[in-house]
Order: C-alpha cells, then structure tokens, then sequence
C-alpha cells in the first residue's frame, strides 16, 4: 500500500531552484531583443520577389522614378527602355508605374524636362540676333551630352509637349526673330531651321562616335575619280580631318543671319509678305 505523502516520491519542489535562480523570469524580456532582427523597410531592398514586386510600399517619388530611367537608358539605351523593364529595375508592378506616366514617351519628356530645369540658365542678350544664337547655342549643349532626347524629338510639334519652364530656349530664339521684324510664320520657320540644324548636328556625331554594333567606322575613302567628282577627288585627303572639326557655332552664326536677313522687313523669304506689308 503507498506511504502517506511524506514519501521521497516527491521531492520535486525542494529540488528546483530557487525562485530567484529560475531562468523563467528572463524570458519575457525577449522583446527587446527583436529590433535585431531586419526592419521591414530595410527588407525592402532585398531582392524582388515573384513578379517583380518587393515588400515595400509603392514608388511615389517622380525623383526616384527619373533616377531609374536615367539609369536605364546610361546602361542599356533609350530604345530598350520599357514601362515593365524599368518596373523590374524599382522593384514595383507596371501597374504602379501608370500613376504617375501615361506612357514611355511621357515618361521621356518628364525626364527631359527634369534634365533642363537643372541647367544653368544663363542671361539671354537683348539684342535679338545675338539672343537666337545664344538660345540656339544653349539648346545645342543642353542636347549634345544627351543624343536620345534629340532623337525623342525629332518630329514637328514636340514644342507642345514639353512643360513651358523647359522651352526657354525655343522662347528665345522665337522671340528674338520676332523682335528683328519676322513674321510669325517667318519665326516659327527660323527656329525650324535652327533646329533642323541642331538636332542633325548632333545626331551624326552622336552615331559617329557609337558606330553600330561597336565595330570601327568605315574608313573615308582617300581617292575619287576625278573625271566625275572633281572637287571631291581634290579635297578627299582632307576630308575626315575636315570632318571632325566642330564648325557647330561658326555654321550657326551664318545660319542666323541669313534667316534673320530672310525674314527682315520687305524681304521674301518663308512666310513672308509683300513690300509694304501687303499680304
């Protein structure tokens, strides 16, 4: 028959340690030990998961979205630029994307925009001529160390599309053409002309330089039949060495003064009217 609790059985309690020795009371204060461990917006950098999302909240800054593009198009090129590749590159969803661009060209023009709104604006002259040739010279080397933006707009009408802060340039070649006496169809033609001229000039260097597929350029022939190109065969010697001259604002300054001369009062250039004023 079992003895009466004042069995051994049971020395359980006298055993244990003692309350004070009990590793129980640590354990609640395991909590302040949890900010070791990574927050949730530094997870947010962390690789993308499925379907190209991280756990971070949706992209809201036009800065970052610009950044990104800018990123892309120095690594990869404009024309691979697209609305999913540069969602991957966020770490968002395409979807996200659409809240602040329409499309690829909008996002082009924003980011145009934001690369000239972060130029120096120098003082333009008063004098009108000299104020087409420096907004013209100005417009030149905003564009020069971006090739892809010229080729964005290089079709008639992107004047619209761009927000008025940045066509300060576009403003003061029109307005100093209007100001020398053109017409409005003669100044809208003048800055046509000029950026014709500008967006060629840069666009053959541009693709001078990057040859396609990073072969080597052709090699200009040194020989022509001077039967049949006779000033050719004279000046082919010299032709590449001729070529590679920038002749930029030296052409421009020609260039100015003869729409200017053009457009001048009585005169019959482009949209011109009649002596006098006459229709």
């Amino acid at each position: 028959m079992p003895r009466p609790p004042t069995q051994p059985a049971s020395p359980q309690p006298s055993e244990q340690p003692a309350p004070s020795e009990q590793p129980a009371p640590s354990k609640p204060s395991k909590p302040s030990k949890q900010p070791e461990q990574p927050a949730p917006s530094k997870r947010a950098s962390a690789a993308p998961a499925p379907n190209g999302r991280t756990g971070r909240p949706p992209v809201t800054s036009r800065a970052e979205i610009l950044t990104a593009t800018r990123r892309l198009i120095d690594r990869d090129g404009w024309e691979k630029l697209t609305i999913r590749r540069l969602a991957a590159e966020l770490g968002i969803g395409p979807t996200t994307l659409y809240h602040h661009i329409r499309d690829k060209e909008d996002l082009l023009v924003q980011l145009l925009e934001h690369h000239i709104s972060q130029l120096e604006r120098p003082e333009l002259p008063a004098d009108p001529r000299d104020r087409v040739i420096a907004s013209a010279t100005a417009l030149h080397d905003a564009l020069a160390a971006w090739p892809w933006a010229a080729e964005v707009l290089t079709t008639d009408g992107f004047v619209g599309l761009l927000d008025e802060s940045a066509l300060w340039m576009v403003e003061g070649i029109v307005s100093g053409a209007d100001e020398h006496g053109c017409t409005q169809e003669q100044s809208v033609h003048v800055f046509r002309s000029i950026w014709y001229y500008t967006v060629g000039e840069i666009l053959v260097r541009a693709h001078s330089v990057r040859w396609p597929s990073g072969g080597e350029p052709p090699v200009f022939r040194e020989t022509f039949d001077a039967e049949k190109v006779p000033h050719l065969a004279a000046v082919s010697g010299r032709w590449h060495e001729l070529a590679l001259r920038d002749t930029y604002r030296d052409g421009l300054r020609t260039f100015v003064d003869g729409l200017l001369a053009a457009g001048a009062p009585g005169a019959r250039g482009p949209g011109a009217r009649g002596p006098g004023g006459g229709a």
